[in-house]
């Protein structure tokens, strides 16, 4: 399984898998019945998740609702230490993640917008370089695992942080390769898909991220913490909702006494 999920997500573009994946693996997910984790996001049980990634993951997604250790950990984050669930917000989603979608539109206390340049998941199209609302629009934004793929993530981050109403706060998370270096690596030079596979990790990457990156956050006029959410949480319910020990939630907050940008 793991060959052939890898194999799948190498070769097929990222569009189709979207659109389509998701009812294949309702069918593969009969053969995963069982009670040995739960994915918090659907509260669907098996005994194992799927494998998962280019290198592909033990125990990393759910068949029922497509949602990867990241999602599992950033819905428990949003419904243990945030009002996400209950507090009328303004949210705009980048790069909508499936798991998510549904689950969101649905909640009344929510006016939630998807938008992507180029996801069919998304309902408004929009490059993050210059998004399409005015100053000051939404309480909340996420935007995942968008950072690395974009050709000025600055200028990416000072948009989200134009967007949101003093107060209002992001989730901003990105691919992190272990052991981080120091600073965030990018050379423009580099074009080829290779080339790019081996200096950022991925094929379709443009900069490796390191240890800097709460600071490039700082940099566009977030208040960030780093939260490690997970390590507060029982090592039963980190097993059962097979988490991801090293990955915080890059918590980022806008001021507010913000300046106008």
């Amino acid at each position: 399984m793991k060959t052939i999920i890898s194999f799948l997500i190498r070769n097929i573009p990222r569009k189709y898998l979207q659109l389509f994946s998701h009812w294949v693996l309702k069918v593969v997910s009969i053969f995963y019945i069982g009670s040995e984790v739960q994915c918090p996001v659907c509260g669907k049980k098996f005994r194992k998740f799927l494998p998962y990634g280019r290198k592909a993951r033990s125990n990393a997604l759910c068949p029922n609702c497509l949602s990867l250790e990241r999602h599992r950990l950033m819905y428990l984050f949003l419904r243990d230490k945030t009002d996400f669930f209950s507090a009328p917000l303004k949210v705009l989603h980048v790069a909508p993640e499936i798991c998510f979608i549904d689950r969101f539109e649905s909640q009344e206390n929510l006016d939630y917008i998807t938008a992507d340049i180029e996801s069919p998941l998304a309902k408004v199209k929009m490059d993050i370089h210059e998004i399409p609302f005015e100053a000051q629009t939404f309480d909340v934004a996420f935007c995942n695992h968008v950072m690395e793929h974009v050709a000025d993530d600055h200028q990416a981050m000072k948009e989200l942080y134009r967007v949101l109403k003093p107060g209002g706060w992001a989730i901003i998370q990105i691919p992190l390769f272990h052991p981080l270096p120091e600073t965030t690596y990018e050379d423009p030079s580099i074009t080829s898909p290779k080339e790019r596979e081996k200096a950022f990790g991925q094929s379709d990457h443009v900069r490796l991220y390191g240890l800097d990156y709460p600071d490039r956050l700082r940099a566009a006029g977030f208040d960030v913490t780093p939260d490690k959410f997970q390590d507060s949480l029982p090592p039963a319910e980190f097993k059962k909702y097979a988490l991801p020990d090293d990955e915080p939630i890059f918590y980022c907050r806008k001021p507010i006494t913000s300046p106008a940008l």
